[in-house]
């Protein structure tokens, strides 16, 4: 299994997942370009290019994006669908702004906001971003702690390419192509999310013919806290695609 997280954060904060799937696949955990590990990396922070650069040097696997790292799965699931067994993008979502025709995205200028707070006070917009992912879980301030916590433990994520991070929010739409994913594919959402309604994942689940689950109680990290409601759809879905 592949893993890749989303902004700003790195591949150690999928820890309580990956603790519970260990005995169960062969876990490949991204640090994508520009946070964690590979802070140096040149890899632009483009789907495209992060998914190739992860599929040449991975095996073909279940490959699963949390947030923006959705994105990524789903384009190498869409381009490279040779290295890709099934996709499972979680609280991730084609399209992340709202348009006239997507009423689930989020306001386009809390991502403008983003962009503005990351050139005025770079930690404070991330600890306030961090604070919007845990909100509407059963427990905010914990799970606020533990992604803030576990945010900077790799070192801090290159300012620049968390710029590019809010362009690729901002301007990233794969809904047409979602029809063309050629694979199973599973789309775990929390219930209380306030960042990736989970009717946006509903409605990408029926466009690419893929199966819906809904965890309850959580927010828009369900591994924290409901690690293993998560592993358990996972691997229920993977073991009835052998």
């Amino acid at each position: 299994m592949v893993m890749v997280h989303g902004w700003a954060m790195h591949g150690g904060i999928l820890a309580p997942l990956v603790e519970r799937l260990t005995a169960h696949y062969t876990m490949h955990v991204v640090d994508l370009p520009g946070h964690g590990y590979s802070r140096d990396s040149r890899v632009p922070l483009e789907p495209g290019a992060c998914a190739r650069a992860i599929a040449a040097v991975t095996p073909p696997a279940v490959w699963l994006g949390w947030s923006m790292g959705g994105l990524v799965a789903l384009t190498a699931a869409l381009d490279l669908p040779e290295a890709v067994r099934a996709v499972v993008p979680m609280c991730a979502t084609p399209r992340f702004v709202r348009a006239d025709d997507w009423p689930h995205g989020n306001d386009p200028e809390l991502v403008r906001q983003l962009a503005v707070d990351l050139d005025v006070d770079y930690h404070a917009t991330i600890e306030r971003f961090i604070a919007l992912e845990a909100m509407g879980s059963a427990d905010p301030r914990g799970e606020a702690r533990r992604l803030k916590d576990e945010a900077f433990s790799r070192g801090e994520p290159d300012p620049r390419v968390l710029m590019e991070g809010i362009r690729l929010l901002e301007s990233e739409d794969l809904r047409p192509r979602l029809a063309a994913i050629d694979m199973p594919s599973l789309w775990i959402a929390g219930r209380r999310d306030r960042i990736v309604h989970p009717e946006a994942m509903r409605w990408s689940a029926d466009a690419a013919g893929g199966r819906f689950e809904e965890i309850a109680h959580a927010g828009h990290a369900p591994f924290i806290g409901h690690a293993a409601a998560v592993a358990d759809v996972l691997t229920e879905f993977t073991d009835a695609y052998p």
